[in-house]
């Protein structure tokens, strides 16, 4: 990489927002943003080629980032009262049955909804919303790709505690995108 300083430079914005999304917390952010261009600084021959220098930053960063959640996992934890928000939540979408009350819309393409630039910014809109121990979770399970094991020793938590809150999460997401896009694109067309 001939002009490391330059390339940084540019793509700093984009693992900032990357680790904004991931973290919700700006210093921690920050932190990581600038931990992962310290090693990019350190140690350049690090970077073999095999993919484009944003990749490579981003793996650096996802390990970063997971410094950052390990370094403040105890300063989030479930509350009872959002166990009982999370009740009364699934109360309005089930009946007592289990089934939906009201069926999910039909997504369409989903692959292609994810490609436009407005739905990402939907996406994470909704994914802000969640209480921060549900969206914790999901970020670390579905952006970070962590494994259950690994989440479960970071927040100290069982495995099923573990999908009861990703089944909580993607619920509220459901919900959340169903009146925010889906719904949205529904009532416009």
């Amino acid at each position: 990489m001939n002009d490391l300083p330059s390339l940084l430079a540019a793509l700093r914005p984009q693992l900032l927002r990357y680790a904004r999304l991931q973290l919700r917390n700006e210093a921690w952010a920050e932190d990581a943003v600038s931990e992962t261009l310290l090693v990019a600084i350190e140690k350049p021959d690090a970077f073999a080629g095999r993919a484009q220098p944003k990749t490579w930053l981003i793996g650096i960063l996802k390990h970063k980032l997971v410094d950052q959640l390990r370094r403040h996992a105890r300063e989030c934890s479930l509350t009872r009262e959002d166990e009982s928000q999370d009740e009364a939540f699934e109360d309005l979408l089930f009946k007592g049955d289990g089934h939906y009350r009201e069926a999910p819309q039909d997504w369409g393409d989903p692959e292609g909804t994810l490609n436009q630039q407005q739905f990402i910014a939907v996406l994470d809109a909704c994914v802000e919303k969640l209480p921060n121990q549900l969206g914790r979770v999901f970020l670390m399970r579905e952006w970070l790709e962590l494994d259950t094991e690994e989440i479960c020793k970071e927040l100290q938590i069982t495995s099923t505690n573990l999908w009861v809150m990703l089944h909580r999460a993607r619920l509220r997401l459901r919900e959340c995108l169903q009146l925010n896009w889906f719904g949205a694109a529904a009532r416009a067309g």
